[in-house]
């Protein structure tokens, strides 16, 4: 499937479930999300797909045999979880959720507004 851009975004964002994810290292698509000080209620999940590919410095730290089961499962703090969606205006957009740790004492990961994509 040939998806289009409408823009990129690459900005941060806010998330908000009805009821919260009982993993935070492995949520599931939000139900909302707050970007440019207005709220997007997500009305389809289109699409989604994880990637654990480690990139940087921490694509090299690992014995090929635990690389390649951690390319299939995710490790600790690595890899994204994307989400297409379709918002209830009929915009679409794909967010990520990156598990990997912005600090030492911050071991929550980000959930970021990746692109606009036309509508499908």
């Amino acid at each position: 499937m040939n998806i289009r851009s409408v823009r990129f975004i690459g900005e941060q964002i806010e998330v908000a479930y009805d009821q919260p994810p009982l993993l935070k290292k492995k949520p599931r698509c939000p139900q909302r999300f707050l970007w440019a000080g207005s709220t997007f209620q997500v009305s389809e999940v289109l699409a989604e797909w994880p990637v654990f590919e480690r990139r940087g410095r921490m694509a090299h730290n690992m014995r090929e045999i635990n690389a390649a089961k951690a390319r299939r499962r995710g490790s600790w703090g690595v890899g994204r979880f994307y989400y297409r969606v379709r918002t209830e205006s009929g915009r679409c957009f794909e967010l990520y959720y990156d598990r990997a740790p912005k600090q030492a004492g911050d071991r929550e990961g980000t959930w970021i507004l990746y692109r606009e994509v036309a509508a499908q």
